[in-house]
């Protein structure tokens, strides 16, 4: 007796392999689907891997079934997507490319004819390679439609300007301080280079500084804790351009070429820094007869808790300076720990006051040094006055003997200043540590995470704003507001725009720090752990646009396959979180946005003539657990410590918060293969109009081409927009030019459209904030490309300077 066709399988064609991939992928997708369903996560994974198995098993049996199943599982799973996400591309993929290409993998002739054979004629077996087929189709058009979709805000800025409005205390050529002006805009009078003929741009010079990362001062290298970047914005004064890097050197440069006319190693011991790194350099001309030595000189930081003073002609320490050209910033201070102390960012110099606070270890522990700003005369480096928040309504004039009251928050961005009002601005951080606010003190619950106004000659207080309240998310302020001047009810009104990590924006009268857009106050969740007492309430500027990301839900996550998704799926079913203002809890707990921020330390750009902001924007949440300490302690992962001495070494990922009951853990939260489980944009670039207060354009900026598994930095250019570091700045020219971003790109965009003009790959990583000068008429852009070790772009020691060819 005959038996049925299908029983008569080829033993040529036996679909082992594609019967082993179904079976091993549905194994996976039930294994996981049942724990997320345990976790009242979404049930898809556990049918969709049933249904795998079974049609694996089909395939084994050579049963057409199994074709006809599979283009059932994609119809549902495209159905299922377009319920999550919508027609959003970069949601669909890693739901729908995986399972179109096995479907149509299944497609192929020889694929097919291994699950069905050709003896096989029943109109069930005959037409069994269109359930596949025309599933596949169907997902791709979902696909092509997603995709087509606009990301982000198209729109046109027009032609509006504000005559008179660009600060002329600097001239036009030149770039005196990291935002160009004290006003810290960020915006360049220079109209040279333009929208019609940027995309002419070249390389006028390139320059290596010498200085590079050493061994061990890589993120994951034989010394891990070290982070060395190259973040300086150069100032440009005259003909000469002024750069510091990353082990504190200073290298002065002709403007025109990028040759060095002089350079200077302080030696600075940084054996104990885990962050290597130089945002800029300040400088100064002396009263006519206050100096004969250094009559025009440059301050510097040095990362060993120094500040010095440089011969602005020959490089030479000023010997009127403090010892001998260097002062230390540890006076005051009382015991500083190695490494506990430094400065990053340029002093602010103005109305002859250096003034600085520092960088003060996070989350060490709850007694580190001050965080008060302190005034010094920029000739004798002798102090002159210091602002202590731990007694906020006096100036301390500090003797000898003084020590400043430890513990409170600093500001270790770069100031701002009006010169006019002779007022500076401060962007205050946390009383350490971040994490955990139990028994923090009524100053430093009053002044931490604010913008805090003082007069520039004398230290007093004139007002502050605090942004966050009672902060144990690190939401510090990372850089002064930028200061621009806006019509508000008829009237020309002082303000600040004071950006933030949050992707807030706060405009405030810089006069009285009295808010001019509607600013609100919001119940934010108040399950916080054990001992902490937080903020019922956090300030939100709802008369401005915000770039703070959605809240995270789990059908809106991530992931670049569906099996990596589901990994982001269990862990964020398995985390804490409530949305913005999550409080630390004693399990993982997802912090969003976190302390990385949506902006941070470069802060936002402005047009003061446009009226026009622009901002770079990052996108990725953070996990963060708090642990009893005991056990820790016990086990030695976190010796105990007094705190005299040096700090015993910590292990990477641990904030030990001495003088508190918690360790805190802290990473990036990424899946176990390294990708994002928050979906793109990643990164953005947003402009937004300060007279309106409405977002202009925003588009994704940068592109994985630089990103890939393993630290390859190898892939597709895929268009996600892309974590960036580093700054924009605009021109006269209708130009915005940033680096920034983690594929090694630096671009040119039209102000009014947010449209890319102009782009060039750069010879390592430009993670920090570009300017543009002129010289001799010629107008040059230049950026540092010497890669930020946090972001993992690559290094090195570059100055790369552009310009419209010569005729």
């Amino acid at each position: 007796m005959t038996q049925p066709p299908s029983r008569f399988p080829s033993p040529h064609r036996q679909p082992w392999f594609t019967a082993l991939v179904l079976l091993a992928v549905g194994a996976v997708f039930t294994a996981g689907g049942v724990y997320l369903a345990t976790l009242a996560g979404s049930l898809y994974y556990l049918v969709a891997g049933l249904a795998l198995i079974a049609t694996g098993i089909l395939a084994l049996r050579r049963r057409p079934e199994a074709l006809w199943l599979y283009g059932a599982l994609l119809v549902g799973t495209v159905l299922w997507a377009l319920h999550e996400v919508g027609l959003n591309g970069w949601g669909l993929e890693p739901r729908l490319v995986a399972p179109t290409v096995l479907g149509l993998w299944l497609s192929l002739p020889w694929v097919r004819r291994g699950i069905v054979p050709a003896t096989d004629r029943r109109p069930l077996a005959r037409h069994a390679v269109l359930a596949p087929a025309l599933a596949s189709g169907l997902a791709i058009v979902v696909l092509i439609a997603g995709f087509a979709q606009p990301v982000g805000v198209a729109g046109d800025a027009g032609n509006r300007l504000f005559a008179g409005q660009v600060d002329g205390s600097v001239p036009a050529e030149d770039w005196w301080y990291y935002g160009r002006t004290a006003k810290g805009d960020r915006f360049s009078p220079l109209d040279q280079i333009n929208t019609a003929n940027v995309k002419n741009l070249k390389v006028a010079w390139t320059t290596q500084t010498g200085d590079t990362m050493r061994p061990g001062e890589d993120i994951g290298g034989t010394d891990a804790g070290h982070e060395f970047n190259f973040e300086v914005t150069p100032i440009k004064v005259g003909d000469t351009v002024y750069v510091c890097t990353g082990h504190s050197w200073v290298e002065a440069l002709d403007a025109r070429t990028g040759k060095v006319k002089w350079k200077f190693d302080p030696k600075a011991n940084t054996d104990a820094d885990v962050y290597l790194a130089c945002r800029g350099v300040a400088y100064y001309r002396a009263p006519e007869g206050k100096s004969s030595v250094c009559p025009t000189r440059i301050l510097a930081p040095v990362l060993d808790a120094r500040i010095m003073a440089l011969n602005a002609e020959t490089g030479k320490p000023c010997e009127d300076f403090g010892d001998h050209g260097f002062i230390s910033l540890a006076k005051y201070l009382g015991h500083v720990p190695a490494g506990f102390h430094f400065v990053t960012s340029p002093p602010l110099v103005v109305h002859d006051r250096m003034i600085l606070g520092g960088w003060v270890y996070d989350n060490q522990s709850r007694n580190e040094p001050s965080g008060a700003i302190r005034a010094f005369d920029p000739v004798s480096g002798k102090i002159i006055w210091a602002w202590d928040v731990g007694h906020p309504d006096q100036v301390v004039h500090p003797g000898d003997d003084t020590v400043l009251t430890r513990g409170t928050p600093n500001a270790w961005g770069v100031y701002t200043a009006d010169p006019d009002l002779n007022m500076v601005y401060l962007p205050l951080g946390n009383a350490t540590p971040d994490y955990f606010g139990g028994g923090r003190r009524p100053f430093d619950e009053a002044y931490s995470s604010s913008i805090v106004a003082l007069d520039i000659t004398t230290g007093t207080p004139k007002w502050h704003f605090q942004t966050t309240h009672h902060d144990v998310w690190d939401m510090d302020l990372p850089i002064g507001p930028s200061l621009v001047d806006l019509p508000i009810g008829g009237k020309t009104v002082p303000a600040l725009v004071q950006s933030s990590k949050r992707g807030e924006f706060w405009v405030l009268d810089r006069r009285t720090g009295k808010p001019v857009v509607e600013t609100i106050e919001k119940p934010v969740p108040q399950d916080g752990v054990p001992g902490e007492t937080l903020a019922k309430t956090q300030s939100y500027p709802v008369g401005m646009p915000s770039l703070t990301p959605a809240d995270l839900v789990e059908n809106h996550l991530w992931g670049a396959t569906p099996i990596d998704q589901m990994m982001c799926r269990i862990q964020f079913r398995k985390a804490h979180y409530e949305g913005q203002f999550t409080p630390p809890q004693l399990k993982q707990t997802i912090v969003y946005p976190a302390f990385d921020g949506v902006i941070d330390w470069h802060g936002a750009t402005i047009d003061p003539q446009r009226k026009l902001l622009i901002a770079n924007s990052n996108y990725i949440p953070f996990m963060i657990t708090m642990k009893p300490r005991e056990p820790f302690e016990k086990s030695g992962a976190v010796p105990p410590w007094n705190g005299s001495g040096n700090e015993p070494r910590i292990g990477p990922g641990i904030a030990p918060q001495y003088g508190t009951p918690y360790v805190g853990m802290v990473h990036p939260w990424l899946n176990p293969i390294g990708v994002p489980c928050n979906p793109p944009p990643w990164g953005t670039l947003t402009a937004i109009d300060l007279v309106t207060h409405k977002i202009v354009w925003q588009r994704p900026i940068g592109d994985t081409r630089a990103t890939g598994l393993g630290g390859t930095h190898t892939n597709l250019p895929l268009p996600t927009g892309i974590f960036n570091i580093g700054g924009n700045m605009m021109t006269a020219g209708g130009l915005d030019f940033i680096g920034a971003t983690a594929d090694n790109m630096f671009r040119a965009v039209d102000v009014r459209t947010g449209k890319t003009l102009w782009e060039a790959g750069l010879p390592a990583g430009g993670n920090a904030t570009p300017m543009t000068y002129s010289v001799d008429g010629r107008q040059y852009v230049l950026i540092a490309a010497g890669g930020h070790g946090g972001l993992g772009t690559k290094t090195g020691d570059y100055l790369v300077a552009y310009a419209l060819p010569q005729s």
